[in-house]
């Protein structure tokens, strides 16, 4: 027995597989179920062979040469009709030693970003895990990346957003880790990062917000320009007042972020209490007149449709075909500046002092904005009076009260159709009411009263519903207060030439465009160009509200040259009886869609100054002026 028994289990152990699965000797599903030593096997062997191609992907990466700053390409601008308009990106960076950098500015940069930097190996597996999968998910690839990493990218690497890339970069940031001390790549990521205002490096950046040198920085100084690092669009506090709020809350983080990592006494802390407000940004002599507004407003299209970015843009290699057409752009400033030569005297009146335009003008059958007046001069004047909200539109927003009225008199029209029906069981319904009879001649002669009124009766939510749905910005509506009507709102005067096409569009609005077509390095980007028309409100309301404003029209600037009939365009002004601290005037034609806003407004007084007085007691507070500029740029423009 004792020899048989030795015999089988000579033979069990003959016949023993390498890999016992499905699991002899077990039944049901015990027998699919793999054993601990078989997992931790496999495991074990999946360990070894990652750790084996990870170290031979290691071995054979080599740290390329670093970019040659100077091979960066431009962004290239081009007009409506091909021509070259101005060409940015020339890479404005100067390289300075760590040395001169203070180690309060490098302490807040340190905090902010990497705060294991001196002791880490160099990258962050678990952001470049979530970078590579909202890649795939085709999101946002932010936060994670180590300085390191940030470093090893803008130096050796392009910014694509791809899985390949985010390959490259932790190996490469893993062997430069290992063969470049701290400061080297420190220094490296201070002189090659972007902090916007067209800066790379943190001398360029210290001379954009500051004036200075980088040597001279303060530690709040510092501390702001660490928190633009996170994206100059977002915290450049002199872009918008949200801008402002989001650079003064970070920059107090990262001071007190110094104190929790060490880096900075809580005694040093409490000297920092006022945000340091950097100098107003500076555009570029090439974008000097109205050249700087047109790329401004082309570049806020950009990143509103593509995401695209400053940064991106900086970087280079696209050309910007614009719908802007240079007779128009050059006609409508020697509009404003003619009206303003000969009616304006700020030496003489200070009533004269601060005043400024904006304007822009769009063709109404797909959107295209053909021109704009930013201001007097993009380099001294930076900010876009024609592609900005906080100017009160005062009357001219009452058509939009006034279509509104008729929508509601034309549902009702409708539901009473409907419901009148012979059947005596059904119970009868009532006539609905009728717009207001007064809204023309209320329109034509600025008078509040009856559109106060009407927005109380048919509701003010409806009123604002069909504003949006004529183009002008949600964000840029008032609250739903009784004054709402009358135009306590505050588009852009790009928004309200847009919004202003539904009157001669039959009620159909179309979206305001600036960039008709996009190519990086010579392929094309589509998103681009004109989008479908949407139905902002009937065509029986937008031709009735269009016959008014003829008449305001004929009142404001008189009938074309030969004609003694109403116009065949469209108007829209405030009057004297507006006490807003704003002058509007929008001219519509089936060829073109013109809006003017005259105001005034002191540097670093937020808000706008009275026009009281502007021009002289004869100016219906300055909305005389506006016209006046309308029928200056539209006679130039005007086919014959």
């Amino acid at each position: 027995m004792s020899r048989k028994r030795a015999s089988r289990r000579v033979d069990r152990k003959a016949r023993r597989r390498l890999i016992d699965f499905p699991r002899r000797g077990r039944r049901g599903w015990r027998r699919w179920t793999p054993s601990w030593k078989l997992i931790s096997g496999l495991f074990l062997l999946f360990a070894g062979s990652l750790a084996g191609l990870f170290t031979a992907v290691y071995m054979q990466v080599e740290i390329p040469n670093p970019h040659d700053s100077a091979s960066r390409q431009a962004t290239v601008y081009y007009w409506a009709d091909g021509s070259r308009m101005v060409s940015v990106g020339d890479v404005n960076r100067q390289d300075v030693a760590l040395s001169q950098v203070p180690d309060s500015v490098q302490r807040a940069v340190v905090a902010a970003e990497n705060a294991d930097f001196y002791s880490d190996s160099g990258v962050s597996v678990t952001g470049i895990g979530r970078a590579a999968v909202n890649i795939v998910k085709g999101k946002e690839t932010q936060g994670g990346s180590t300085i390191t990493q940030q470093y090893v990218k803008n130096t050796y690497l392009s910014q694509d957003q791809t899985v390949e890339r985010k390959i490259k970069e932790l190996f490469l940031s893993l062997k430069v880790s290992r063969q470049q001390p701290k400061t080297e790549i420190l220094e490296g990521y201070l002189n090659t990062s972007w902090f916007g205002r067209d800066a790379y490096g943190v001398q360029a950046a210290s001379y954009a917000y500051y004036g200075i040198p980088a040597k001279e920085l303060n530690p709040s100084q510092g501390a702001l320009l660490a928190a633009v690092l996170k994206g100059a669009e977002s915290f450049d506090p002199s872009l918008s007042a949200d801008n402002h709020q989001r650079a003064e809350d970070r920059w107090s983080w990262i001071l007190d972020r110094q104190v929790d990592t060490g880096s900075m006494s809580a005694e040093e802390r409490a000297k920092y209490t006022k945000f340091p407000e950097p100098k107003p940004p500076v555009k570029p002599t090439s974008q000097a007149g109205q050249t700087g507004y047109l790329v401004d407003i082309a570049n806020k299209y950009l990143k509103s449709r593509s995401g695209i970015t400053d940064k991106d843009l900086a970087g280079g290699g696209y050309s910007v075909h614009t719908t802007f057409e240079k007779d128009k752009v050059l006609a409508l400033s020697k509009a404003v500046e003619k009206v303003r030569a000969e009616r304006l005297d700020p030496e003489k009146r200070t009533e004269d002092q601060y005043v400024e335009v904006g304007a822009a003008s769009i063709r109404p059958k797909d959107g295209a904005i053909v021109a704009v007046y930013g201001g007097s001069d993009a380099i001294e004047h930076f900010a876009n009076n024609a592609d900005t909200s906080g100017v009160p539109a005062a009357s001219a927003f009452k058509p939009f009260v006034y279509a509104a009225a008729l929508e509601e008199e034309l549902e009702g029209k409708e539901r009473f159709a409907e419901d009148s029906d012979p059947d005596p069981r059904k119970p009868k319904a009532t006539k609905p009411p009728m717009a207001p009879m007064d809204l023309q001649s209320a329109l034509v002669n600025s008078d509040h009263t009856p559109f106060v009124e009407t927005g109380k009766k048919i509701g003010l939510k409806k009123v604002k519903d069909l504003a949006v749905a004529s183009g002008l910005r949600e964000e840029s509506m008032a609250k739903l207060e009784p004054t709402f009507s009358i135009g306590t709102s505050t588009p852009s005067a790009v928004r309200l030439a847009s919004a202003y096409t539904a009157f001669v569009n039959e009620g159909r609005a179309t979206e305001p465009y600036s960039v008709a077509k996009l190519e990086r390095n010579g392929v094309a980007v589509s998103g681009f160009g004109p989008a479908k028309p949407r139905r902002a409100m009937s065509a029986e309301a937008a031709s009735t509200v269009g016959a008014a404003l003829s008449q305001v029209s004929w009142g404001a600037v008189g009938p074309p040259k030969g004609q003694t009939t109403y116009s065949p365009y469209r108007a829209g002004k405030t009057g004297p009886n507006d006490r807003m601290n704003s002058a509007w005037y929008i001219g519509v034609t089936q060829e073109l869609s013109t809006s003017v806003a005259m105001f005034r407004t002191k540097p670093d007084v937020p808000p706008l100054l009275s026009m009281q007085g502007v021009g002289g007691p004869d100016s219906e507070r300055g909305s005389a002026f506006p016209p006046l500029i309308w029928k200056a740029y539209n006679e130039v423009t005007t086919r014959p």
